[in-house]
């Protein structure tokens, strides 16, 4: 039996909503497209509610138009630096000893994991396993079944702002959907840019939005570490934008069809034409001066990445090195740069195994919007050791049963 599921992702520069149907096979077939520019969210975070609210329900009516289908409920992404994380732990006594443990058991784990005190305006976004503890025996992924007397895990907690959060969850209702459940952007993408091989070697996940960089390491499997940073493109065209005198939207049109992200690999005779302000005829500018503006910038925003690496203490387990996603992820140059500043294996990561309307999402700025139509499919691989988040599994179940309605 077919399931539709629905997904949302609130970027900052658009909004992009996805219609996928999961077949019995597991496969991903997307039956909806829908976007509209992104009003009134910066950096990740809602700054008008009425704007964000109508540009989250013109990119559902374009969705619900091209699928054919009456979207109530989605999956919504979530980013921003008011996202902050931690690792805990948890212990519980096995309920059912000669049954071995429970599904019960393991959510028990996890919420005393998540049992911390949180920040002031802070509430929890997830509780991801990180490896469990039977009875002393450490490194195990998955112990369901596995018979024992004392249950440990090892957590990693990621905790949002109460007041983003609700602005968030609020235009998504206003827009007429309700929210199955809010989910880390970086999480998403890493979910179908990432191959298992990577996550168990050691690899770090770079989504560079337009006002974010959200950062995710994963290890063993799982999240170890992740982060959200306020800097991405539009830090790039503001520069741009400042250098050549020229309004936000053309130095985004410029940065996107002559841009590159290493200057000495632009040839010295190569030019376009602008039309900056206080001039009354076009102005020839060299590419290579271009380049040296987004070399700077993008230099900065890696740096950053850099930083928060060496401060997770993983920079010396990445054996799979980095994978770059988002709408930056497409900027000429940039993998090689990056290549150049981690001396380690770079590649441009984009979505995998899905069929139907895919023309629109076989770049890596789609990673996000397609992660979240198969979140819920991720956590049903008992092998994957993704089990649970601040709520029992099976009730995470349940809105695939009234996600959509023909």
């Amino acid at each position: 039996m077919e399931r539709s599921v629905v997904g949302i992702d609130v970027g900052s520069r658009r909004i992009l909503v996805l219609v996928a149907e999961i077949t019995e096979s597991g496969e991903t077939r997307i039956v909806g497209v829908g976007n509209a520019p992104a009003k009134g969210i910066r950096k990740g975070v809602v700054v008008n509610v009425s704007e964000a609210t109508a540009s989250i329900a013109a990119a559902v009516e374009s969705a619900e138009q091209s699928s054919g289908y009456h979207i109530e409920r989605a999956y919504v992404g979530v980013s921003g630096d008011h996202v902050t994380s931690r690792n805990s732990q948890g212990v519980v006594g096995v309920s059912r000893r000669d049954r071995g443990i429970t599904s019960d058991d393991i959510d028990r784990a996890l919420e005393a994991a998540g049992a911390i005190v949180l920040p002031q305006n802070q509430e929890l976004l997830h509780i991801l396993p990180r490896t469990f503890t039977v009875d002393g025996q450490g490194g195990v992924h998955d112990p369901l079944g596995m018979h024992g007397f004392r249950l440990e895990v090892e957590a990693h907690v990621v905790m949002g702002s109460s007041t983003a959060i609700q602005n968030l969850t609020k235009c998504v209702q206003d827009a007429g959907v309700q929210v199955s459940e809010l989910v880390l952007s970086s999480l998403a993408a890493g979910n179908v840019v990432l191959t298992e091989t990577e996550r168990e070697m050691g690899v770090v996940l770079i989504d560079i939005g337009e006002g974010t960089t959200d950062i995710a390491i994963f290890m063993e499997g799982t999240a170890w570490h992740t982060r959200s940073l306020p800097m991405g493109g539009e830090y790039i065209t503001n520069d741009i934008a400042i250098g050549l005198r020229l309004p936000p939207d053309s130095a985004e049109q410029i940065k996107l069809h002559q841009g590159h992200a290493i200057a000495n690999q632009v040839l010295e005779d190569e030019r376009f034409t602008i039309s900056p302000y206080g001039e009354s005829k076009p102005v020839v500018v060299p590419r290579w001066k271009l380049a040296e503006v987004i070399q700077a910038r993008t230099e900065e925003i890696l740096e950053n990445v850099q930083q928060e690496v060496k401060r997770s203490g993983y920079d010396g387990l990445l054996n799979a090195g980095l994978v770059l996603c988002g709408g930056t992820a497409q900027l000429p140059g940039i993998s090689e740069l990056a290549r150049e500043m981690f001396e380690l294996p770079v590649q441009v990561g984009r979505p995998r195994n899905i069929s139907g309307l895919t023309d629109q999402l076989k770049g890596p700025d789609a990673a996000v919007a397609v992660g979240l139509v198969e979140w819920t499919s991720m956590w049903e691989d008992a092998g994957s050791g993704w089990r649970s988040l601040h709520t029992p599994w099976w009730k995470r179940m349940l809105p695939w049963l009234r996600t959509l309605l023909p």
